[in-house]
C-alpha cells in the first residue's frame, strides 16, 4: 500500500498538480459555479490545481487568475495569469485588479489553510482571519452576479463569519466535497450572486416613486438602484427593504406609512 488515497492516485494519473484539484471539480457540479468565458480568481493558488481545473472549464475564451505567496510554475492550460505576492498588500491587489479588468471576476475561489499548530482553536480562529481577508478580496474583485467559494475550518466562528458573506451574496450554502479528507474538519462556504447595491436588507430608506413596472408596483431608484416599492408614481415615503438583488431590489412602506 502505497499510504495515498484514490483522489491523490487519480490527481497524478490525469495530471493535476494537487488532490484538491478534485475538491473545484465537484464544488463546481454541486453549484454550477464555472462557465465559459469567465474570470476566476484563484486565492492561494499555489500549487495549481485549481488553476487548471478552472482553465479547463472557462476554456479559451475565459480568463484565470492566481495569486499566492509561493511561487507558481507555469501551466499549460488556457489563459493563466499567475502573480506572486500577499493578497494583503495594495500593490498585489492593484496587480489582482488589472489582470481582471474593470468589468470584474465572475468567480473568486479560496483554498487557503493556515500553518496547522494542532491547537484546534487556535487553527479555527486562523482559519477564519484568511477566509475573511478572501471575502474582503473578492469584494474589491467581484463584479455583480459573481460568485465566492472559500474554504474554512469549522468551529464556533463559522456561524457569524458565514452571516457576514450573507450580507453580501444572495444566498450562502456550506459544502463538504467528497473530496475532503475524512479526517478533515474543512467545509467551503459557497456564495452565490454577489450584490453590489447601495441598500441592504432591512434598511430603512426615504425614496420617491418615479415610475409604474410593468405590474403596476412602483419604480424609486437609491443611488441608481432600483427599488421596487408598493406605491403610487409620485409619492415619497419612507420604505424598508426586504430583499436584494444584484441588479434590483425590493422595499415596502416602513410601519407607521
Amino acid at each position: 500500500m502505497s499510504g495515498k488515497d484514490d483522489y491523490y492516485n487519480r490527481s497524478k494519473q490525469q495530471g493535476y498538480r494537487a488532490r484538491s484539484a478534485y475538491k473545484l471539480k465537484q464544488l463546481d457540479e454541486e453549484a454550477d459555479l464555472l462557465a465559459p468565458g469567465d474570470t476566476v480568481v484563484d486565492l492561494g493558488a499555489a500549487p495549481g490545481g485549481w488553476l487548471q481545473v478552472a482553465a479547463e472549464e472557462v476554456g479559451e475564451g475565459g480568463t484565470v487568475v492566481g495569486v499566492d505567496l509561493q511561487r507558481i510554475e507555469d501551466l499549460d492550460e488556457g489563459d493563466v495569469e499567475t502573480i506572486r505576492g500577499d493578497m494583503t498588500e495594495e500593490r498585489t491587489r492593484h496587480y489582482l485588479r488589472e489582470a481582471v479588468g474593470e468589468v470584474g471576476a465572475d468567480v473568486v475561489v479560496s483554498d487557503m489553510a493556515p500553518n496547522m499548530t494542532g491547537e484546534y482553536s487556535l487553527d479555527h480562529a486562523r482559519s477564519v482571519h484568511l477566509a475573511r481577508q478572501a471575502l474582503d478580496t473578492a469584494d474589491e474583485l467581484l463584479a455583480a452576479g459573481g460568485d465566492f467559494v472559500v474554504k474554512v475550518f469549522q468551529g464556533e466562528d463559522l456561524d457569524a463569519f458565514r452571516d457576514d458573506v450573507s450580507e453580501s451574496f444572495q444566498y450562502v450554502r456550506t459544502v463538504s466535497p467528497p473530496a475532503s479528507r475524512d479526517a478533515s474538519s474543512e467545509v467551503y462556504l459557497v456564495a452565490k450572486g454577489y450584490t453590489t447595491s447601495p441598500v441592504a436588507e432591512g434598511d430603512r430608506v426615504e425614496v420617491t416613486v418615479e415610475e409604474e413596472g410593468d405590474e403596476g408596483d412602483g419604480i424609486a431608484y437609491v443611488e441608481g438602484y432600483t427599488l421596487f416599492v408598493d406605491a403610487d408614481v409620485g409619492e415619497t415615503l419612507a420604505v424598508e427593504v426586504t430583499d436584494v438583488k444584484p441588479r434590483f431590489g425590493f422595499a415596502e412602506p416602513a410601519d407607521g406609512d
